[in-house]
């Protein structure tokens, strides 16, 4: 039997890197990995509905550095950097409380993402706002797939959607697909995202697939 596989991890060391980066660190892995899932689920649960496309995090011994990749950069940051001076300082509370962070110095920047169609993750939450809506799945999917497409660097495109579609009492699954996915090639460019629509009757799956072409070792 096949098994399906992360098209992200499938390619860690091949074209894609590591979104964790520890720097001459040999001890304490349990309290890092646990430090950088805090850091993630935070950012992801404050920031919903930024467009953030993803949390990288660059670790040294004197520093601890959290990235995080949005199409909005501007209401991230706030007013005179109120955003960002707010969500630095709940980090660090909540790392302190956990007694994850020592005397290291501790850094959030913030990086734009400058075509978001061409995100995996922010297309899905997307869709997942537009769900919110109350808009018809069905159209919310065409439109969105056409959007996507209409981008030069995507050469192709799927979004599934799964749970009690339209407020049905079955849950099923739809998806729409556009150009090519080839998730067996690793040189394919892949981005995948998987993420949550949240309905008054329940929980709305959403999965995408966004091929934007091959790289090759120049």
């Amino acid at each position: 039997m096949s098994h399906t596989v992360h098209p992200y991890s499938h390619r860690l060391g091949i074209i894609r890197d590591w979104k964790s980066r520890w720097f001459g660190i040999n001890q304490n892995y349990r309290d890092f990995l646990k430090g950088d899932m805090i850091i993630r689920n935070h950012v992801e649960k404050k920031l919903r509905g930024y467009y953030i496309d993803g949390v990288e995090i660059e670790r040294s011994a004197k520093t601890l550095r959290v990235i995080i990749k949005t199409s909005r950069p501007g209401m991230v940051i706030g007013r005179s950097g109120e955003g960002v001076i707010k969500l630095k300082t709940n980090l660090l509370k909540i790392l302190k409380k956990e007694n994850l962070i020592s005397k290291e110095e501790f850094r959030v920047d913030i990086e734009e993402i400058r075509s978001p169609e061409s995100s995996a993750h922010i297309v899905s939450q997307m869709v997942a706002e537009a769900l919110e809506k109350r808009m018809p799945f069905r159209r919310v999917l065409k439109q969105t797939v056409e959007k996507v497409m209409a981008n030069r660097d995507v050469k192709g495109v799927r979004i599934a959607l799964a749970g009690r579609l339209g407020g049905a009492e079955m849950a099923r699954r739809e998806e729409l697909k556009r150009g090519r996915i080839p998730l067996q090639t690793f040189r394919a460019d892949i981005d995948f995202s998987r993420y949550e629509a949240h309905m008054t009757y329940g929980q709305i799956g959403i999965k995408t697939w966004i091929y934007k072409g091959e790289v090759f070792k120049k």
